[in-house]
């Protein structure tokens, strides 16, 4: 049996898909092979993910914003993408997901604060996501 494969994917490819990979790596370990990209690719880590990760035992300091690779998308078992504004055209055999996550800027909530909430809310959906995908 393969390692079943997950890929998270936004748009600058340094916050939150950057976040899902990288608490899915924890969360999995080698049981899961986990890649990130985006449809936008930034040009560095969003300094804050980093942080928000790194206090729960996570560093994505090192990672690099990449783009989304219509090869890898097609050859995984699932594409996570996160937030509304990262979309990808479905590919037959591959298998889609929307996280709708959380965005307290709605509510008036940035800086650290607001990424603490987007990693607990990532974090929430990435141990459900783990769960699903070992049965």
């Amino acid at each position: 049996m393969s390692t079943p494969s997950v890929l998270f994917v936004c748009v600058k490819n340094g916050g939150k898909s950057q976040m899902g990979a990288g608490l899915m790596k924890a969360a999995a370990g080698d049981t899961l092979t986990v890649h990130s990209a985006g449809t936008k690719p930034g040009t560095s880590i969003n300094a804050l993910a980093a942080e928000v990760l790194l206090e729960v035992g996570v560093d994505i300091a090192g990672e690099t914003p990449t783009l989304v690779d219509p090869d890898l998308v097609r050859d995984v078992d699932l594409v996570v993408t996160l937030g509304r504004e990262a979309r990808l055209d479905p590919v037959p055999g591959t298998r889609f997901e929307n996280w709708d996550t959380d965005e307290p800027s709605e509510r008036g909530i940035d800086g650290i604060e607001r990424m603490r909430l987007v990693r607990d809310d990532i974090a929430a959906r990435v141990t459900d996501l783990a769960d699903r995908l070992r049965r």
